[in-house]
């Protein structure tokens, strides 16, 4: 708008004056906010490249430490051999030489045992950082992840075994307290032996499951290996990621697979099979403590195990897993049938029927009887489907295997 001189607002009328005043404060506050709309955006982009400037600042000082550490010398890896005092140790190249080195003032000393891997300034040969100790893949796929879901309701005719197995691993780790309180060491171990198929191995799923341990399963046949010292190394660090884990449940199937007696006229596979039981021997029963650390192994030949496995230290209690009993059969048909669809059947006579039958066999006797109803295009199951099973799972084996003639062995 226009500014007027003087004589122009004399010959203004006040009405003229005061509308020309108004559209001027208009103007004025129009302009303003245009300034403050401005300066505002001004501060957002200023904060932006601050912003910007802060991160480029810590992208630079992250990249000049990467440098850094990129252009500093390797360093040399040994193993501690004898601790002198707090500020000297004894360590082992790997290339084979011994040196009497320095430690950094940076390492906690509690960490400096014999044995530890460390790392080695290449001019000194001064100890500047702890190594972490290598172990095998293998040992730490043995570690069950998942809980197992087998409970003691799926386990039938053991309720004796249930109940030893429960005081000797679980109630150890639930309520310790028990045991001192009585002035006594809880049991240490437990080894399930019986005839296959009769619940040895469903009795350490239903304990992983019962338990919040770490429950560690492995094979014997897995400790097994081809080049000396191997096996040994694996039982070691087995049993030390039960320790680093604890509380901890090692599991040991097929224990006669290296727990096998000790001959003298025995052949180098049989004395390296023989030198990782001597470090199984140790590790159950050593000088070292096992903390928090059970053990269950189980077998269906505890004839052929060594006499150094199965005393108490070791093994305290041995709990045999037998063939069921008529009720047990009974428990365990009605585990194994309870989803099924059944009409006019009598798991009475059925167990009659399957005398001297494991627990697998009556699940695969229940199994089949299923499968005879789905043949016949039932949706059910008779007390005939069951008899069928019966005979198709009970045949005897040197039925099902007959031997042809002039077949080698025959």
């Amino acid at each position: 708008m226009p500014e007027f001189s003087s004589d122009q607002q004399k010959k203004m009328t006040d009405e003229e004056f005061t509308k020309y005043l108004l559209d001027r404060l208009r103007q004025l506050e129009e302009s303003n906010l245009r300034l403050i709309e401005e300066n505002r955006k001004i501060e957002t982009e200023r904060r932006i490249v601050e912003s910007q400037k802060i991160k480029q600042e810590r992208e630079i000082r992250r990249l000049r430490s990467e440098l850094e550490r990129l252009r500093s010398p390797p360093l040399l890896v040994g193993v501690i051999s004898e601790i002198i005092d707090d500020e000297r140790v004894v360590v082992r190249t790997s290339n084979g030489p011994k040196y009497l080195v320095t430690v950094s003032s940076l390492i906690d000393k509690k960490e400096l045992i014999p044995g530890t891997p460390v790392g080695l300034n290449q001019q000194t040969l001064a100890v500047v950082s702890i190594l972490p100790k290598e172990k095998d893949p293998m040992v730490y796929g043995m570690e069950v992840i998942e809980s197992p879901d087998v409970d003691y309701d799926d386990i039938g005719g053991l309720k004796e075994q249930i109940n030893e197995i429960y005081e000797t691993v679980e109630l150890p780790l639930t309520n310790p307290d028990i045991f001192e309180k009585v002035g006594i060491d809880p049991p240490k171990g437990v080894l399930l032996y019986g005839p296959p198929g009769t619940g040895k191995t469903l009795l350490a799923k239903a304990v992983a499951k019962r338990t919040n341990a770490t429950f560690i399963r492995v094979v014997g046949s897995e400790l097994v290996q081809k080049y000396i010292g191997e096996g040994a190394r694996l039982v070691r660090e087995l049993f030390q990621l039960a320790r680093e884990k604890a509380p901890s449940i090692v599991f040991i199937d097929e224990l006669d697979a290296i727990g096998a007696k000790r001959l003298d006229n025995s052949t180098s596979g049989d004395r390296e099979v023989q030198r990782t039981l001597m470090q199984l021997l140790a590790e159950m029963d050593g000088f070292d403590p096992r903390g928090d650390v059970k053990i269950i192994g189980a077998t269906n030949r505890p004839d052929i195990l060594d006499p150094a496995l199965l005393r108490p230290g070791r093994f305290d209690r041995l709990i045999e897993i037998p063939l069921p009993d008529f009720e047990g059969r009974v428990e365990i048909l009605r585990i194994h049938t309870r989803k099924m669809n059944l009409r006019d059947v009598d798991l009475n006579r059925i167990a009659e029927e399957t005398e001297g039958a494991t627990g697998a066999d009556l699940k695969a006797i229940a199994t089949e009887a299923g499968m005879f109803a789905i043949r016949e295009g039932r949706d059910y199951v008779i007390q005939e489907d069951f008899l069928k099973a019966i005979r198709k799972v009970r045949t005897p084996v040197d039925r099902m295997f007959e031997v042809e003639p002039g077949v080698m062995f025959g």
